[in-house]
């Protein structure tokens, strides 16, 4: 974007780049978030994983209890009732079974009869099985649940609160099939899955920030050679726009003092010679120097046009209302009328003299090729610390749609003006309609 003639530094200069200590403390903090983030849902997922741990070491310590303890002691006789034998199972259940977490046990038939519990009271009723219950049975796995203590056959468990239900297939000496359960306190799960990921969080919370720390001087160093390498891009635009201003600068200075001098000097030499002419009776000669006089006049004030284009500087030097007057000259000699009107006390920073004469040059341009316009008027004044210009005419206008179209009768500047003017903190309005004209409005800090 063209402002002051000059290429706009990017976002991004001295006075907005955010400093190498901003930036990378600005890292720590996020990666520190996302340590705490990573943390919580480590130790959530550990969590998972130690209660799920437990669980399975559950099912391993009731597997071989079960088969190595409990199924050599079910005999014929247990399975009948006898009290004796059931006696000596329960003997030897108490003594290498029934130790903390494992709080009750109790040994089904397929059938659903209770062959052996703890709590005699349990001995030989009949419930039906569960769904995973049955399961075991069929597959010869292990399976575990929370138990239900609604169930009518965990009514004597229910001052435990929470108990894990782990049950298995086993055999009787035999070989019937038979269902051993044996329940533990919950709490116990709780606590071997909460050692399992205590033990474990401080090496992931201690790993995690070992990392941030080995990737701070690696950011420290990544932003030193940003911020480097952003110096030295800025320091490359600015002397190529110095070098194009100082380009800009000579040659206007060389068209000043130059051409459009000798240009003046013609003009005034042309303008003598016609009034020679016509003293000494030489009409025709007299017209044709008159009109190479005005030709010449005509192409000083396209080369001031040139010159303020070419180095915007030389506007201030020559006064906004000058060159806009030169700007309407091509209207002047087409048969329009034109006016301009500009407040003599205005007082203007280069910036805002610079983005108010594109402006008019852009919409008299339009005006001239486009607007098939009788008249033309242009008024810049002052409102505080706002300026505003203000060009219309009485053409043929345009649907306001196509304003902003690259294609649309040359309006592409339009687009650029507004959005140099955004740039800078105006703005610019187009306001048209077929047959009623047009009206283009630019409002830029004065300062």
């Amino acid at each position: 974007m063209l402002i002051n003639g000059k290429q706009k530094p990017p976002r991004g200069s001295a006075a907005a780049r955010t400093s190498v200590g901003g930036a990378v403390g600005r890292f720590a903090i996020v990666s520190v978030a996302a340590i705490l983030l990573l943390g919580v849902a480590g130790v959530a997922i550990m969590r998972r994983t130690g209660t799920n741990e437990a669980i399975r070491e559950s099912k391993q310590v009731t597997n071989l209890l079960g088969r190595g303890t409990v199924a050599p002691q079910v005999t014929r006789p247990v399975l009948a009732g006898d009290e004796g034998a059931l006696a000596r199972l329960d003997a030897v259940i108490r003594r290498q079974v029934l130790h903390n977490p494992i709080v009750r046990v109790k040994i089904w038939t397929p059938d659903g009869r209770i062959v052996y519990s703890d709590e005699p009271r349990l001995i030989g009723a009949r419930y039906p099985l569960g769904a995973g219950q049955r399961r075991a049975l069929r597959t010869g796995g292990s399976d575990a649940d929370v138990s239900d203590l609604n169930e009518p056959e965990n009514r004597f468990e229910r001052r435990y609160d929470k108990l894990l239900e782990v049950y298995m297939p086993i055999r009787a000496t035999d070989g019937r099939p038979l269902l051993f359960e044996a329940y533990q306190r919950y709490s116990a799960i709780n606590e071997s899955g909460r050692h399992l990921w205590r033990n474990f969080t401080p090496a992931l919370i201690g790993a995690l920030l070992l990392l941030v720390l080995l990737q701070l001087p690696l950011a420290w160093s990544m932003a030193r050679r940003l911020r480097q390498g952003q110096e030295e891009r800025e320091t490359l635009l600015r002397r190529a726009l110095e070098a194009s201003d100082s380009e800009r600068r000579r040659i206007a200075q060389v068209l000043h003092d130059g051409v459009v001098q000798e240009l003046a000097g013609v003009s005034y030499s042309l303008s003598a010679a016609a009034e020679r002419a016509a003293a000494n009776g030489g009409v025709d000669m007299a017209d044709a120097l008159r009109t190479a006089a005005s030709q010449t006049r005509d192409s000083m004030r396209s080369l001031r046009s040139l010159l303020v284009e070419v180095y915007p500087p030389s506007l201030h030097q020559a006064g906004l209302e000058a060159a806009l007057r030169d700007l309407l000259a091509p209207l002047q000699r087409a048969g329009v009328e034109t006016s301009v009107t500009v407040d003599p006390r205005l007082e203007l920073g280069p910036s805002a003299e610079s983005q108010l004469f594109r402006a008019a040059q852009e919409a008299i341009r339009n005006a001239l090729v486009h607007s098939g316009a009788q008249r033309v008027s242009v008024v810049v004044r002052r409102d505080g610390l706002r300026a505003s210009l203000l060009v219309t005419d009485d053409g043929r206008g345009f649907e306001q749609a196509a304003a902003g179209d690259a294609g649309a009768n040359g309006h592409f500047g339009l687009r650029l003006l507004a959005d140099l003017a955004e740039e800078s903190g105006g703005k610019l309005t187009v306001e048209s309609a077929p047959g009623e004209g047009t009206a283009v409005t630019m409002e830029v800090p004065a300062a």
